[in-house]
C-alpha cells in the first residue's frame, strides 16, 4: 500500500485508480479472457460465467452507462445467462468453407 502523500501517477503498473463503472468493466473483460483461455472441462469456467452474468447485470444497471450501452450489456448478459444454463455445453460449430482464411502462424 502506498503512502497517502504518494501521487497517483507514482503507483506501480499493477495498481489502478478507476471510476467504479470502469473498474467493473475491466474486471468483466478480465473474466471473459479467463473464460476464453480455460479448458472446456475446467470446473472454474462455470464460476467465471456466473460471475460474468452478475457483472453484466450490474453494468447494465449502472447510472454512468448510456442507455444504448445498457441495452447492449443487457443483451450480452442474456447470452451469457444461456451459457450458464447450458453448462458450457459444446455448440454446433460450422465446418470451415473454402472462403475462410486460415489464421497466420505469427502475428507481428
Amino acid at each position: 500500500m502506498n503512502h497517502p502523500d504518494t501521487p497517483i501517477n507514482a503507483c506501480c503498473d499493477e495498481e489502478y485508480v478507476l471510476p467504479s463503472v470502469e473498474a467493473l468493466m475491466a474486471g468483466t473483460l478480465a473474466l471473459m479472457t479467463g473464460y476464453a483461455q480455460a479448458a472446456a472441462g475446467d470446473l472454474h469456467r462455470s464460476l467465471l460465467a456466473r460471475k460474468l452474468v452478475s457483472n453484466l447485470f450490474f453494468l447494465s444497471e449502472h447510472p454512468q452507462v448510456s442507455p444504448h450501452m445498457r441495452c447492449m450489456l443487457a443483451n450480452l448478459r442474456t447470452r451469457w445467462q444461456l451459457e450458464v444454463e447450458q453448462g458450457g455445453a459444446p455448440r454446433c460449430v460450422p465446418a470451415p468453407t473454402p472462403l475462410w482464411h486460415s489464421a497466420p502462424e505469427v502475428v507481428q
